[in-house]
């Protein structure tokens, strides 16, 4: 049933029911967030310096892991200070651009990943399965190209998807979730939707098409990973951490995705929120910290980097 003409109206401010049952436990979110906020800036920011301060970790592998993290601190930036800021007010509202804006960041971000990951699999699969054409193949003109690619392509998919929204005509105000999503939005349309949802359809199936071609990468090289002692050692050390990112923003975004347009209301509150907001928690963190503890290169940096800190200190 259409609405009244009366309820039809230009949104200027959105309201975010995420927090409405959670609010006597806002503080314990505030304290853990103002924690754990800090802590993933630091590891991220670590892992970018240590790799574009030492020339030695220079290579394809190393720009794309850098890639990664800068990638995740402008996505979380879309939604953490905004996110710090509700648990301390009690009216969880965001403008209208300011809405538009906080989905471009955070689901272009969504995407970069995939992108990002995309591009790791196939310089790993060069690495291992490819060797003697590696550094031919993976020039610095390539790396260029792929970061652009990681980049570009999420921008332009999101910035048509903003442009799709910001056409439509609201009946509503009311967003149930934390933060601002796609789905979400078009929800409130008076009208049809069709078109945003046959481009929404289209960038999922592009993007999660991605997750398919680096798992059938992986079955290469686990195969030919059989083969050799040394290849598998390979594998388990630079592989198995991207394996392990993929699998987590590949079901997280996936959840988030088919609750958003599927979704039961009587699902508890607090654990859609933590289902909508496990692709901010888990891989902004996961990433440094799997790569940055795990391979011995960029450890062993890091550590060498804080030690001279220590010593430049004391002396």
């Amino acid at each position: 049933m259409q609405p009244p003409l009366e309820n039809k109206s230009s949104v200027l401010v959105f309201t975010l029911s995420g927090l409405n049952e959670t609010m006597e436990n806002r503080f314990v979110f505030f304290s853990f967030t103002a924690l754990f906020y800090p802590l993933m800036v630091f590891c991220n920011v670590t892992v970018i310096f240590t790799i574009t301060l030492h020339k030695k970790l220079h290579e394809p592998m190393y720009v794309f892991i850098c890639n990664l993290c800068i990638n995740g601190l402008f996505g979380t930036s879309g939604f953490y200070p905004k996110f710090m800021y509700d648990l301390l007010s009690h009216d969880h509202v965001i403008s209208y651009a300011g809405c538009l804006i906080q989905i471009f960041v955070i689901y272009s971000s969504a995407l970069c990943d995939f992108s990002t990951l995309t591009v790791m699999a196939y310089d790993r699969y060069l690495a291992i399965c490819r060797p003697l054409e590696y550094h031919s193949i993976m020039t610095n003109q390539m790396v260029l190209k792929c970061i652009l690619f990681c980049w570009l392509a999420p921008f332009s998919c999101m910035s048509v998807l903003i442009i799709l929204i910001s056409r439509l005509t609201l009946c509503g105000s009311t967003i149930e979730k934390l933060y601002c999503e796609i789905w979400a939005v078009a929800k409130l349309s008076c009208f049809s939707t069709t078109l945003n949802n046959v481009f929404g359809y289209i960038v999922i199936l592009t993007y999660f098409g991605h997750s398919v071609l680096i798992f059938c990468s992986y079955i290469h090289l686990i195969k030919k990973c059989m083969k050799s002692i040394e290849v598998r050692h390979k594998f388990m050390q630079t592989c198995v951490p991207h394996l392990l990112s993929l699998i987590n923003v590949t079901f997280a975004l996936l959840f988030d995705v088919l609750y958003s347009r599927y979704g039961s209301k009587n699902v508890p509150q607090s654990v859609r929120n933590f289902m909508a907001l496990e692709f901010l928690l888990v891989p902004p963190i996961l990433n440094p910290l799997i790569y940055g503890l795990n391979l011995t290169t960029v450890r062993q940096q890091v550590m060498r980097m804080f030690f001279k800190k220590q010593v430049g200190i004391s002396e």
